[in-house]
């Protein structure tokens, strides 16, 4: 990781001991075992824990992906399609097959009574309210 040798240690080594003396070596030798010892294993959860949630994503996206090929599906079931081929989606934007689905089984879930009724008429012409307020002469 470090890309430290075996001559490098021995050096670092012999500094410590003319730093530290031979009393007090062995007790930092100690500490700082304890405490590379706590880093690795802080760095190991950290490590557990970021491919727990790599994971995780996977697995949302999984899911999300059957959760649309099950609409389309039902769709098929619904509109009796062969394939859903003939909705035509933009390139690059992975919620519009989803919203294309939506958008199709609602539009076969709504009645067709507002497209097939005939046109309204227009209503009858009411007198002005001004000749309304003009008394009548005999």
């Amino acid at each position: 990781m470090f890309d430290i040798g075996f001559s490098e240690l021995l050096l670092v080594g012999l500094v410590a001991l003319l730093v530290l003396g031979p009393e007090r070596l062995p007790g930092a030798a100690r500490t700082a075992g304890l405490w590379v010892g706590r880093i690795k294993r802080s760095f190991l959860s950290i490590k557990t824990e970021v491919e727990r949630e790599i994971g995780a994503d996977e697995i949302r996206r999984q899911l999300h992906n059957e959760n649309i090929l099950d609409m389309e599906r039902k769709m098929k079931e619904n509109l009796g399609l062969e394939s859903l081929e003939k909705v035509t989606l933009p390139e690059g934007t992975p919620t519009s097959r989803e919203e294309a689905l939506r958008n199709a089984t609602q539009a076969a879930d709504q009645p067709a009574t507002l497209q097939d009724s005939p046109p309204a008429t227009a209503p009858a012409a009411t007198p002005d309210a001004s000749s309304q307020d003009k008394p009548q002469q005999p």
